[in-house]
């Protein structure tokens, strides 16, 4: 078991940047691909970024890619997003997920953090 809590959302201009951690707790917390995901009214949840359990892995979503950057910090047990050039768009409430494998992450990630507040203005 895995429970994981994300921080640094805030408000801010478009084009601005903006860095979200996703902090962890559990002993095992190496052996996840973590994910992030965002959600805004009246739309399904998306994904946006994963990284594998060690870190050489990661994949983002069209949208995102070439803007975000996904790491981690195994010894931390910390994952971030280092979001640059943000747009209107980006708008969502963003969240960070858990799972053993890649492949189930998009559809059924096993955890879930509450997710933290993104604003952008034009």
């Amino acid at each position: 078991q895995v429970q994981l809590v994300e921080s640094g959302g805030g408000l801010v201009q478009a084009g601005d940047s903006l860095r979200l951690s996703c902090a962890a707790s559990g002993r095992t917390f190496s052996n996840y691909v973590i994910g992030w995901f965002r959600q805004t009214p009246g739309k399904e949840r998306e994904f946006v970024t994963l990284i594998s359990s060690g870190g050489g892995l990661t994949d983002y979503a069209d949208s995102v890619k070439g803007r975000f950057t996904i790491s981690r910090d195994n010894a931390k047990n910390t994952v971030y997003l280092q979001m640059n050039s943000l747009k209107p768009e980006d708008t969502a409430v963003y969240y960070c997920a858990a799972s053993y494998t890649v492949a189930t992450l998009k559809n059924r990630a096993s955890y879930w953090g509450q997710g933290t507040q993104v604003t952008v203005s034009s």
